[in-house]
């Protein structure tokens, strides 16, 4: 018998596909809508093949996604629902279905990375966000992804980053506005810029359109290695630092500080690693997705705190959630 954590280690190579795949296939949604199902009734009801569901059904029991009864309905145990139910703002499909899809894809070259190294590797590659908004069904995609991964968080965050006095948020590579719809809400009198390439401009449109954001939410084009960002009292860095080199993080941070008028903040949101960076387990392995994926790493609160105030911040401030994304505050008298 392996060791739980090996065995886990070496099987989940299959459990990220079946999870997709079933939430895919509407299986979560199924089990959640009706309180559970048999596989026959299941696969009945889909439309899908009963002998395939069965088995992706009986996998994600093994990994405890799911629950069987002992007259073999499956059923979704509640600790799981928020995150599979598509109507609640935690579920995480999107963010599967990226690690399914593109992440998966790009696993293959850690071998020519070790070997090579990743710059010799990807000389020649398109950069990352070339890739990944390389037509519009993968930008849909990953904004979704982003979406999925970011919104519920960002609650919790928003409430951590004191914005009763700030009046114009402007959200670095801020996407569809995950933060920034979560800051909105959080505070009434607040209004916000999402900085971000051209081609999001109109998932950003479609996202404060249904939120009932326009006229607060409001988007500027532009490229960061290129443009200066735009003024603003809070400047918000969400998933962002962490797709890029120490080095383009410190020309960040330095634009950032020019662009935020005092007495003014900077936000970092992100996934930390503890002091001796022997986990938590999700930032590990998102790490190792951001050498595959980006040019970046994820960090220590002191790696992202000296990066602050080598830029010129001060009084810098790490907020722990009760998540896996967190915040460092850094500000501008």
């Amino acid at each position: 018998m392996l060791p739980s954590e090996l065995e886990r280690a070496v099987y989940g190579v299959v459990a990220t596909p079946a999870l997709h795949v079933a939430d895919r296939h509407g299986v979560f949604t199924h089990l959640i809508r009706h309180g559970g199902a048999t596989a026959p009734e299941l696969a009945a009801a889909l439309g899908v093949d009963a002998d395939t569901l069965e088995r992706v059904l009986l996998v994600l029991v093994a990994f405890g996604v799911l629950g069987k009864t002992p007259d073999e309905q499956y059923v979704v145990p509640e600790p799981m629902r928020p995150y599979l139910d598509r109507d609640d703002p935690r579920y995480l499909g999107g963010f599967v279905e990226h690690l399914a899809t593109e992440t998966v894809a790009r696993m293959g070259r850690l071998d020519a990375y070790l070997r090579e190294g990743k710059a010799a590797v990807d000389r020649d590659l398109p950069s990352p966000f070339e890739t990944l908004y390389r037509d519009e069904a993968a930008t849909r995609d990953f904004l979704r992804a982003m979406w999925d991964l970011s919104y519920a968080p960002s609650q919790e965050i928003a409430a951590l980053a004191g914005l009763g006095d700030v009046t114009r948020l402007v959200d670095v590579g801020g996407a569809t506005g995950p933060f920034a719809t979560a800051a909105l809400r959080h505070a009434p009198a607040l209004h916000a810029v999402i900085f971000d390439l051209p081609q999001v401009e109109p998932y950003l449109r479609e996202s404060a359109q249904r939120h009932g954001l326009i006229g607060r939410l409001a988007f500027k084009g532009g490229d960061f290695f290129a443009d200066e960002l735009p003024q603003g009292d809070c400047i918000a860095f969400g998933y962002v630092l962490s797709d890029w080199t120490d080095a383009t993080c410190a020309m960040l941070l330095e634009k950032a500080y020019r662009a935020c008028t005092p007495p003014g903040r900077v936000l970092i949101m992100e996934r930390l690693f503890d002091d001796a960076r022997t986990g938590p387990l999700p930032t590990s392995v998102m790490n190792l997705t951001m050498h595959v994926e980006t040019e970046g790493r994820h960090r220590t609160a002191a790696e992202y705190c000296a990066l602050l105030e080598a830029a010129g911040f001060t009084n810098c401030e790490v907020h722990r959630t009760g998540g896996e994304k967190h915040l460092v505050i850094g500000h501008r008298k």
